[in-house]
């Protein structure tokens, strides 16, 4: 019988220990692949929506969005599994209304950066395959608008939104540092306010995932692993 109970006790032992490790390798993973996929979109893609679509004849700029495009699903399942071990450990400190916040913003967040992601794809292989006349298409007008409100509007809106939550949460149950919670109320106020005026802003969000893993990841590498 004690043996059983010192081999449980060690098995949560290394479940306190490994899950905020895995969460921060998660976020690394999903914050480089965002960080990556749009900054390519940044630098393909035509800031005005309503610039003609004669972008899309640059074979660069093709395979720029293409490369983009094809990082995004790998990153919404990192950030999935990041706010899954997240609020797996958590545990009974778990607040029940931040909780669902946090879950809603996230899901809300992934799917707005899903939907983004697939209509401009679409968008652009229609395009390259003769299907959309350009300049003056007013589907390429709809599509193009469409999925940059998709990305700049409701996904970054959801993207501040989960920032505050786990900010909130971060003061109460002491998961990171309270200065990294304050950066991240700062950030999330930003992309509330500025994210349609200056779409660069949007990295606020895949760093601020960034420096809370690399935190994350410094105190369970430093012997002081956080409870999360």
């Amino acid at each position: 019988m004690r043996s059983d109970s010192v081999t449980a006790a060690l098995k949560d032992m290394q479940q306190t220990v490994a899950a905020p490790r895995a969460a921060a390798v998660a976020g690394v993973i999903f914050a480089v692949l965002l960080i990556v996929s749009l900054g390519l979109v940044r630098l393909a893609v035509p800031a005005d929506p309503s610039e003609p679509g004669s972008w899309l004849i640059d074979p660069d700029r093709r395979s720029a969005l293409r490369v983009a495009l094809n990082l995004v699903p790998f990153a919404g399942i990192a950030f999935l599994w990041f706010l899954g071990v997240i609020r797996s450990r958590l545990g009974t400190k778990e607040d029940q209304f931040l909780a669902t916040v946090l879950l809603g913003s996230g899901v809300l967040f992934v799917a707005c950066l899903f939907g983004a992601a697939a209509l401009a794809g679409g968008l652009a292989d229609a395009v390259a395959d003769g299907h959309i006349q350009l300049p003056q298409s007013e589907t390429y007008y709809f599509g193009r608008h469409t999925t940059n409100v998709l990305l700049n509007v409701f996904a970054i809106k959801m993207a501040a939104v989960f920032m505050f939550s786990t900010c909130t949460i971060g003061l109460r149950t002491a998961i990171f540092p309270r200065w990294v919670a304050f950066v991240g109320y700062s950030c999330g106020l930003v992309l509330l306010v500025v994210i349609t005026n200056w779409k660069w802003i949007a990295l606020l969000f895949p760093i601020w995932v960034l420096l809370v893993s690399v935190v994350i990841l410094a105190a369970d590498f430093g012997g002081r692993p956080r409870e999360m």
